[in-house]
């Protein structure tokens, strides 16, 4: 069986060609602007971006194996615009010292750059063009650097610290437009006021989120969402506009309510009107919905809250691919950049499969990328590729040991 011995490669390694998607031009307008390069004689703050990518990209557990890492490469750390690996206090340093703000405002700046390459599918069946969800993940620390959530422990023992990851995701896209990083013991719903979604939005999320004041002001602005009722919440049904038997096995929309909600406004009880589906899916757990919008089926209501698993997903390809179970700093400052920097390295991967036109899991692309990162590899074909191909051996089997001796005479 002979290989197929074609090449693809090029003058660069992947690294450098993932960097090269970046655009760094407007990477150092912000520099300038948050003056993140002042009093730095060396390690910039592009350079300090390469390196967290790198020790990212490879999953290195401590910033001493990046730079260690990085030394070993010291022939191609040319083609990253840089003469040496940074010493781990000088990289240290830069994580404690160096705002982070810079990498928080490069991702969002990020967002916009690649909206157009990355909105151009849709979710089939839902009628609204604007279509968001959003949640939060928590991701624990081994020090107390950030308030973490949960009982103190019993006896000597010492509470671990965390944070929480806000994001907002365009569903359609399946990309974050927004994310905020807090401390784990800041409540979800403390996110909304960060949240400034257009006219005609559709928003979905999780009960966690049960904030009747703000659904009334979506409500004023024209901004539509889905979430579920909390057990507890004390719904005065005004009409009922649908209901429906099902059967054992049957499942789907049973009935639709027309609900009142109490909440406090400058010391003021005011109502919100709000229609309530129930739902029993497949597997026959029953769901109640509240929306804000009259004008949508009941089943596409159900069918957008069920979207709503897309950002999970996005949580569990982040955490399960990147390295967010150590931290290369026991600073907030160093812990938030590299959270930042983590983003943009998914960021950057949904892009690479996009360009691509890759059919490979997220999962595997990062292998990929993560396996050949120093290699001169054409970054295209080792995404869609990325396997050797053989040809078939077109000669006859191998002879038997007594037929082969035979051919001899």
């Amino acid at each position: 069986m002979g290989k197929d011995i074609t090449k693809n490669l090029v003058g660069q390694p992947i690294f450098k060609q993932v960097m090269k998607i970046l655009p760094k031009e407007q990477f150092d307008l912000l520099v300038r602007q948050c003056g993140s390069d002042r009093y730095y004689k060396s390690f910039f703050s592009w350079e300090q971006l390469v390196v967290m990518l790198f020790g990212i990209f490879s999953r290195c557990d401590s910033m001493g194996e990046v730079c260690d890492g990085m030394r070993a490469l010291a022939g191609k750390l040319n083609y990253l615009g840089m003469d040496s690996s940074p010493s781990k206090s000088t990289a240290g340093d830069a994580l404690r010292d160096r705002d982070n703000e810079v990498f928080k405002l490069y991702y969002f700046a990020l967002i916009k750059y690649f909206e157009p390459l990355l909105s151009v599918s849709r979710k089939e069946k839902i009628s609204f063009e604007k279509f968001y969800a959003f949640d939060s993940t928590t991701i624990t620390l081994f020090s107390d650097v950030m308030k973490g959530v949960g009982r103190n422990p019993k006896g000597d023992g010492k509470k671990k610290g965390g944070l929480k990851v806000h994001m907002l995701t365009d569903v359609h896209a399946d990309t974050a437009v927004f994310a905020k990083i807090s401390e784990a013991k800041m409540h979800d719903k403390k996110f909304l006021q960060h949240l400034n979604p257009s006219k005609g939005s559709m928003l979905v999320f999780d009960k966690a989120y049960n904030y009747y004041r703000q659904f009334a002001e979506w409500t004023e602005e024209g901004v539509y969402f889905v979430c579920r009722l909390k057990d507890n919440a004390k719904a005065e049904v005004q009409e009922i506009l649908f209901e429906k038997l099902l059967g054992k096995d049957e499942y789907g929309v049973y009935r639709i309510e027309h609900i009142h909600l109490k909440y406090k406004k400058e010391k003021q009880e005011k109502t919100l009107c709000l229609r309530l589906v129930y739902y029993r899916d497949e597997q026959g757990r029953e769901y109640k919905f509240i929306t804000n919008n009259w004008d949508i089926t009941a089943e596409e209501v159900a069918l957008i809250y069920k979207y709503r698993w897309t950002i999970e997903t996005a949580f569990k390809k982040i955490k399960q691919n990147f390295q967010l179970h150590f931290f290369y700093s026991d600073t907030e400052n160093g812990i938030k950049t590299q959270i930042w920097c983590t983003l943009i390295a998914h960021l950057l991967l949904n892009v690479i499969r996009v360009l691509s036109k890759s059919k490979k899991a997220f999962s595997t692309v990062a292998a990929l990328i993560r396996i050949h990162l120093i290699s001169h590899l054409d970054l295209m074909w080792v995404v869609t590729e990325g396997r050797r191909a053989y040809t078939k051996r077109r000669t006859s089997r191998n002879k038997s040991p007594a037929t082969a001796q035979m051919s001899l005479f």
